[in-house]
């Protein structure tokens, strides 16, 4: 009975209880410094608070970034002043913002110079004509990673980049409180409409004279979604009661997460994507002829993969559009398919400007000079100087110690002759050099002031652009700084969990074979890895290598694929080693009988046989490797292979016959899916592979816990199947322990059915997780870690969903296993009373 207690072995042995406890505080450590880290490299983006007035017009004084309170004015006079101050008079009184969700530029503008196929030109033929006709002009507005619709409709308004954790907040917006356009209108007296996604309506509540929301999550919807958007155009248009009309379109989007971009709905949805701009853009030149000057803007709040999907940041999902319309960008020379490049955030305090209101505080945007044809040099210039300015007052509050007052005292300007080394001397050699190209009254006399000017091939416009771009950089990279101590604690955190649980597994494996500690749990120093043990390790090693290079953690399906077909082929030829040695066994036991006996006729008659196990084990491995790479072809992940045809889209466009016939095959192959099967079903580390669509189906109304939960599932579903699996496995294993009660020894049980089965997912899921924060620590000062390198970004969320998953199925396989030992406990007292 001492066996039932639990021990049974050698004093070396830690008993299951100490195991539990270590690998607890092993856990919680990881979770400590996984929030830390979190905390502390995914940055919160510095702002300034309020909003712009009438100091935006002037030069900062040293130490006053954030500028004076706003004056206290009825809308008309307060339009008045900043009329005054700007010197720079509105060029359009009337604003038509049409947002096309999902619309790539490349769809309209084409890329590389080359104008858009022949289909998307005879797709959309009016907005052709106007490119044509250099009635409008068009820009590849690059958008900021995460290219979701919330974050990215922020950029357009407020011309700031928001945090990378954006994409999390787009499933539930909150109302925007930054300085931004729409607010600005409104405190001049516009009146504001808005007709589309209610993501507007939640992130400026209360600031529309009217509105009618729809919801942007029912993205099977193509057609009644764009229609309630539609049938109101006649009406507001026939109105007089609005100066700021917005009209957001979603049925492209959903065109696009239904089919990508070569739906066979696509043609008919730009169709009527340019039949509406034909619409407002006839309805607004007939509000022109009223002396009403509009303006027409069609955007897109990002573009979409091959796909159809988008939060990440490849060229397909960042390529958005920016298409205006109006009277100020008519010329006589114009080329359509420029590829005239732009940054998303442009778009801010270029209509900041041409309405005549202060530039929003926060804006990192550069204002396009083509939307200003019809302004004066002098108005062009203080249009760039009133971006500068305002460039000026955010720079002071990121570097304190910048103040241009010192700049122009210190003589930076055209007189510099070695250009600054440090960031602050560098942007008071290009302000002031801008500014002293436009004001020449600033430049300090000196007697070869003539040479000096005549040494630069520089306009004032040229000298601005310099200075605002270079800014504009440095600006959007500042939010990349973080506290170095700080990930360095989160980090050593996360080591020592790592090495707890390691060392955990390792005394484990130190015993011998669980068939022979089960008679005697005792500790053996020479134990022998095995070539599948080994490979196990070295994949590990392998992976954890991988992870420092970007191209890999594009293509991480390949690991897998490569990883788990490997070890299943070692298996194969395990079993195939195994049964060749039976089979020498049998005929080297048949010679001794034909030899030493007197049954000859087994000479002819005898011959090996494999057991059912092993022909069965032969045949599960051969029909995994098959299903693996019918997996490898199921969804061509990643970038570089997006390209090529899979099984999953083949049999989506296949006749519903066809489909029906093979439902059999889906059903199998999510059966036999193994750790590769996360990439099997579609998922990459790119957000954009998250199925948003799938998340919302069977709720009636929108929850984002519903929503979030369902969204984890199915994206975790092949991980969390496993788990679920090994559930089942341990019943099996656990049976024929169970099943003797008189020789039951539970430390051996629990070894099997708690201890390894949480070990060693914990210990790999640790190793990954530990492994990827080192990697995004060495690359946190990397100038492009949110460009080139966010697939690292999005990779460590998705190492982060993946240990709360692991964790979720850890704490099943515990769960499930103390409850069925605490059961069978108590049967076992049952047990021993009435043997008793």
């Amino acid at each position: 009975m001492a066996g039932a207690g639990g021990g049974g072995g050698g004093g070396a042995s830690p008993s299951c209880a100490a195991v539990a406890g270590w690998t607890v505080s092993a856990v919680l450590l990881q979770v400590v410094g996984l929030s830390m880290f979190l905390y502390g490299f995914f940055p919160v983006k510095p702002t300034l608070p309020g909003f712009s007035g009438a100091e935006s017009y002037r030069m900062p004084s040293c130490g006053l970034a954030g500028g004076g309170e706003q004056p206290a004015l009825p809308p008309d006079q307060l339009r008045s002043l900043y009329r005054e101050l700007s010197e720079v008079p509105p060029v359009y009184d009337r604003l038509v913002l049409m947002v096309i969700d999902g619309l790539p530029a490349e769809f309209v503008l084409g890329r590389g110079g080359k104008p858009p196929s022949k289909e998307m030109v005879e797709s959309m033929p009016y907005t052709q004509s106007l490119l044509t006709g250099c009635k409008a002009v068009g820009y590849h507005a690059k958008a900021a990673p995460p290219t979701v619709t919330m974050p990215r409709l922020k950029a357009m308004v407020s011309g700031a980049i928001g945090g990378f954790l954006d994409v999390a907040f787009n499933f539930n917006t909150q109302a925007f409180l930054d300085d931004n356009l729409l607010d600005q209108l409104h405190m001049i007296g516009y009146k504001l409409v808005m007709l589309g996604d209610e993501t507007w309506i939640k992130l400026f509540p209360k600031l529309f004279w009217r509105q009618d929301g729809v919801s942007s999550f029912y993205v099977k919807d193509t057609v009644e979604v764009d229609f309630n958007v539609s049938r109101h155009l006649e009406a507001e248009f026939a109105a007089k009661d609005w100066n700021v009309l917005i009209l957001h379109y979603l049925g492209l989007d959903h065109v696009g997460h239904i089919g990508g971009r070569q739906s066979i709905l696509m043609p008919q949805k730009l169709k009527e994507m340019d039949d509406v701009i034909k619409r407002v853009h006839n309805a607004v030149s007939g509000l022109e002829d009223n002396l009403d000057r509009t303006l027409l803007v069609v955007v897109s709040d990002h573009g979409m993969t091959e796909g159809g999907n988008h939060g990440g940041s490849s060229c397909e999902e960042t390529d958005s559009l920016a298409l205006f319309i109006g009277h100020s960008v008519q010329s006589s020379y114009c080329s359509p398919y420029d590829q005239n490049e732009a940054l998303q955030v442009d778009i801010a305090p270029t209509l900041s400007l041409l309405f005549g209101t202060p530039i929003p505080k926060n804006n990192i945007g550069v204002v396009l000079p083509e939307l200003f044809n019809s302004l004066t040099d002098g108005q062009k210039l203080r249009t760039l100087e009133l971006n500068s300015l305002q460039f000026l007052r955010l720079l002071q509050a990121q570097l304190p110690a910048f103040c241009f007052e010192d700049c122009i005292n210190a003589k930076y300007g055209l007189g510099v002759g070695k250009f600054p080394e440090s960031v602050e001397k560098k942007l008071c050699h290009l302000l002031s050099k801008a500014f002293d190209f436009h004001h020449p009254s600033h430049l300090h006399q000196t007697s070869n002031f003539k040479t000096i000017e005549a040494g630069y091939n520089m306009t004032a416009v040229d000298a601005y652009y310099e200075f605002l771009r270079y800014a504009s950089e440095w600006l959007s990279h500042r939010a990349t700084n973080k506290p170095f101590y700080l990930l360095i604690s989160a980090i050593s955190l996360m080591i020592v969990s790592c090495l707890s649980l390691m060392g955990i597994v390792s005394r484990l494996l130190k015993r011998k074979s669980l068939s022979q500690f089960e008679q005697h749990s005792e500790w053996n120093s020479d134990y022998h890895w095995h070539l599948d043990e080994v490979f196990i390790i070295m994949g590990i090693f392998l992976y954890v290598s991988s992870l420092g290079s970007s191209s890999f953690v594009e293509e991480e399906q390949y690991t897998w694929h490569y990883l788990t077909s490997t070890l299943y082929l070692i298996f194969l030829m395990k079993t195939t080693r195994s049964m060749l040695r039976e089979s020498n066994s049998a005929v080297a036991q048949t010679k001794g009988k034909i030899f030493h006996g007197n049954d000859c006729s087994c000479f002819t008659s005898c011959k090996f046989i494999p057991s059912m196990q092993d022909g069965y084990k032969l045949w599960t491995i051969i029909i995994i490797l098959v299903s693996g790479r019918i997996l490898r072809a199921w969804h061509q992940g990643g970038v570089n292979w997006v390209h090529f045809p899979d099984i999953s889209k083949s049999l989506a466009q296949a006749d519903s016959s066809v489909v029906k016939a093979l439902q059999i095959i889906s059903v199998l192959a999510v059966v036999l899916l193994g750790l590769s099967g996360h990439f099997g079903l579609g998922n990459t580390n790119n957000l954009a592979s998250i199925d948003v669509a799938g998340a919302f189906i069977g709720i009636s109304s929108y929850s984002t816990v519903l929503s979030g939960i369902l969204m984890f599932i199915i994206t975790y579903g092949s991980p969390l199947l496993l788990y679920l699996g090994m559930v089942v496995y341990l019943s099996v294993i656990s049976s024929d322990d169970i099943s003797t009660p008189h020789q039951l020894k539970w430390s051996c049980i629990l070894d099997k059915m708690i201890t390894l089965p949480c070990l060693l997912p914990l210990v790999i899921n640790s190793i990954a997780l530990t492994s990827y924060t080192i990697v995004l620590l060495l690359m946190r000062n990397h100038l492009f870690v949110w460009s080139v390198f966010i697939s690292n970004a999005n990779r460590y969320l998705y190492v982060c969903a993946a240990t709360v998953c692991t964790y979720t199925g850890v704490f099943i396989i515990a769960m499930t296993a103390v409850y069925t030992c605490t059961v069978f406990s108590f049967r076992m007292r049952n047990y021993k009373d009435k043997s008793v």
